[in-house]
């Protein structure tokens, strides 16, 4: 028995070991407002997907928690929307019903009682930003949490950049200075040492984020995604649930 155990275990191991785990982070609108989502799935033994993840609607800044499946052929997804994390047992607050192929996701949101109530559109594909130019000087800040960014772009071409960030009390501080351009289709891309930072036109603003970044920052320090509007203000990528 004991014996057999082990065996299972270890064939167990191996299976989800070999699950097929994929993230994608989509740009698109629900209804008339812009909105970006993130999907993670992980590919089941019938070559379906299970889906979960988030949407977040950018001019209020809601965020709405997803869970659902994917078909293995047509792509035909349909998720729970939920104002919680935990989706078992809550009441859902509507469902997205629609295809993801392609790289793109787009259907139809219903309320909690079935009926439509407007369709939807994102896709894996960011809009190019070689034409983009701004200048963006701004602070956001968020209890212990400061973050400062600087940043000059002329037709695609980041012709400066500084972004900082510091936690009180502590002190501890992230710092990227000029790190190099790389090419990105779709956006623009800095790297410094393995250090990936980039930026990507949602709707109206752009989202600046890093990632990999732990050799520019303090034992504490981080630097969370920013939002810069139109005029140039920035604000953190933090949502709130309602």
């Amino acid at each position: 028995m004991r014996g057999t155990l082990i065996l299972w275990l270890l064939y167990s191991g191996q299976v989800f070991s070999q699950e097929k785990i994929e993230s994608r982070e989509l740009v698109g609108h629900v209804g008339s407002r812009d909105a970006l989502m993130v999907l993670h799935a992980t590919q089941r033994p019938d070559s379906g997907w299970q889906i979960a993840g988030e949407y977040l609607l950018l001019p209020t800044m809601t965020r709405r928690f997803l869970e659902g499946e994917r078909s293995p052929q047509m792509g035909i997804t349909t998720l729970k929307e939920g104002t919680s994390a935990i989706l078992f047992g809550r009441p859902a607050s509507g469902e997205l019903r629609g295809t993801w192929h392609g790289g793109a996701f787009k259907g139809q949101r219903y309320g909690p009682g079935g009926q439509v109530r407007e369709d939807f559109e994102f896709s894996e594909e960011f809009p190019s930003m070689e034409a983009y130019t701004g200048t963006v000087r701004c602070e956001a800040s968020d209890g212990r949490y400061t973050s400062s960014l600087a940043y000059a772009v002329e037709a695609g071409r980041i012709n400066s950049f500084e972004w900082r960030s510091k936690l009180a009390p502590g002190g501890h501080q992230c710092l990227i200075v000029n790190p190099a351009q790389q090419p990105l289709s779709g956006g623009l891309k800095l790297e410094t040492g393995g250090c990936v930072v980039t930026l990507r036109e949602v709707g109206e603003r752009v989202k600046v984020a890093a990632e990999a970044c732990t050799q520019v920052c303090g034992s504490e320090a981080y630097l969370e995604p920013l939002l810069v509007d139109k005029r140039g203000n920035c604000r953190l990528l933090r949502a709130e649930a309602k």
